[in-house]
């Protein structure tokens, strides 16, 4: 395939009636020879043809907006989205997909396919994200962030007018019947793995609103990474026909059944999600960031006496229970949950109040990371009232810290975001990582801490992507604190990208044979 003056495309074809007779600006030079129009509507017809590495007119025709000169991979990736209507992106965190979507979006409204745009994304990175890189890479194009208390504000920013429209995932079932009015062009969703539950409200609320010529792309970087079943509400939204009509059809061909609760992966598992989950892109930060090293250490902090006497009753009341009764996944995760709480510092009673542990061999192994570390720190604080008790801390030791947490809003996370990232305080943030693992850039540090696991390998990675992403400088640090059995199982099952949800009852019986001296 030959690109003639920017202008057409040169194929050499076995049939050159299977092109002619479907695209009217094309013509027959010899025997194999076939002169096509490089227009959007030609090369998507070429692409549905089968034919390989067809290009997008985009690479010839568009003036690449922005503060920023797009990496190479990231034209590949506007390109490519914009030859298919319905497709997924799997770039991996830090490449930069927000604006390989900006780019391929506004290429679109220039040729007149697309008028409207509706993001919707975690609330958290409505402004940090998506408000931020559409000033950077599309400041000519209006943007109306659509979520407020009040659902005449969220309707009000719908019927702006305004060529970007932004919303959280939970807020679309709000305003759905004036979005569907809006008639959106095209629909992205970040972070798509909130949308793998069929039966959901929010994938509900997304289904009602796509019509037949809706162009739809859903991005993220850990595509079912949970669970291989949990690409099914992905695929039926992007091609259908790639999966069968009934969940239970779909996780049959993946799973083996070896319980009542428990469903293994069948060795083809892997093939069968790949098929379902196309047309997709993916690169990786290897494949295309010249980014500095990032290395993954552990630090051992023993628990307190304290902790060690009430770890040790929690764990032979676990022995206990595995002797006496089927474990189930509710009790087994109810347990591991106090025992992590517990090697965190803070316990939540079933009464709701938190009792607080001395954790002061932890506090003391985060005061030497952050004294040691050459630029900022994210620290990542898996339960609420630890992260009250390290800021304070913090603030005691004069370490200027700010705090992201569910609790914060919306735009009090954008502006503390800025200040960390452009100011020289704060210098640590401390963060729930549901809060701020997507979408957001915060390559001022170069330290990540993580007080405890979690025990979501997508949320995990997502949350160290935050620092190794393009524009870091400097080699990058993970620093895993651990002092009981259960975190270090659990840290390792996260450094083998092993989902700790589907072997949680493995887990329970290995710490409940592992005591904590």
């Amino acid at each position: 395939m030959q690109i003639i003056n920017n202008k057409a495309l040169l194929l050499k074809v076995k049939q050159p009636e299977r092109i002619t007779t479907v695209i009217p600006r094309s013509k027959q030079l010899g025997p194999n020879d076939v002169l096509v129009k490089w227009g959007l509507e030609e090369a998507q017809i070429l692409k549905n043809l089968q034919l390989k590495n067809v290009p997008s007119p985009i690479l010839a025709d568009y003036e690449w907006t922005g503060m920023y000169k797009p990496f190479d991979h990231q034209k590949t990736t506007s390109a490519f989205l914009t030859l298919h209507r319905r497709a997924f992106c799997f770039n991996e965190q830090g490449t930069g997909k927000t604006s390989s979507v900006i780019w391929a979006a506004d290429y679109l409204m220039n040729i007149g396919r697309i008028k409207r745009v509706l993001v919707l994304c975690p609330l958290s990175i409505m402004q940090s994200a998506w408000g931020n890189d559409l000033f950077k890479t599309a400041m000519h194009r209006t943007c109306a962030i659509a979520h407020s208390h009040s659902k005449q504000k969220r309707v009000e920013a719908v019927q702006s007018g305004a060529e970007f429209v932004i919303c959280n995932f939970d807020g679309l079932a709000i305003i759905k019947d004036e979005i569907a009015k809006a008639k959106f062009d095209l629909i992205v969703i970040d972070e798509a793995n909130a949308y793998k539950n069929v039966q959901t409200k929010r994938w509900k609320a997304l289904n009602s609103i796509l019509r037949a010529d809706t162009w739809i792309w859903m991005l993220t970087g850990t595509p079912a990474a949970q669970l291989p079943t949990d690409a099914y509400g992905l695929a039926k939204i992007i091609n259908p026909g790639n999966v069968p009509k009934f969940f239970g059809e779909f996780r049959d061909k993946l799973m083996y059944k070896i319980t009542t609760f428990k469903w293994i992966p069948k060795p083809t598992a892997s093939a069968v999600v790949h098929n379902a989950l196309q047309p997709a892109i993916r690169f990786t930060k290897d494949e295309c960031l010249d980014l500095p090293p990032m290395t993954y250490v552990m630090r051992d902090v023993p628990l307190t006496s304290q902790q060690m006497k009430y770890y040790e009753q929690i764990r032979k009341q676990m022995v206990a229970v595995a002797a006496g009764e089927e474990i189930t996944t509710v009790n087994a995760a109810t347990l591991l949950n106090k025992l992590l709480q517990l090697s965190c510092g803070a316990v939540y009673a079933d009464t709701g109040e938190t009792v607080a542990f001395d954790a002061t061999n932890r506090m003391a192994a985060l005061l030497e990371v952050i004294e040691e570390a050459s630029q900022k720190v994210l620290v990542f604080v898996p339960y609420k009232h630890a992260i009250n008790i390290i800021s304070e801390k913090l603030t005691e030791e004069k370490i200027s810290n700010a705090i992201i947490s569910g609790s914060v809003s919306p735009t009090a996370r954008t502006d503390i975001f800025r200040r960390f990232q452009t100011e020289s305080d704060p210098k640590v943030l401390i963060v729930q990582p549901q809060a701020a693992a997507h979408g957001v850039t915060l390559h001022a540090a170069n330290v990540v801490v993580w007080w405890g696991p979690i025990t979501s390998i997508e949320t995990y990675l997502q949350a160290n992507a935050r620092v190794h992403r393009a524009g870091q400088h400097h080699p990058c640090t993970v620093v895993h604190l651990q002092g009981s059995p259960v975190e270090r199982h659990i840290y390792k099952m996260l450094s083998q990208k092993l989902d700790v949800h589907t072997k949680l009852i493995d887990l329970y019986r290995n710490v409940a044979e592992d005591a904590a001296y």
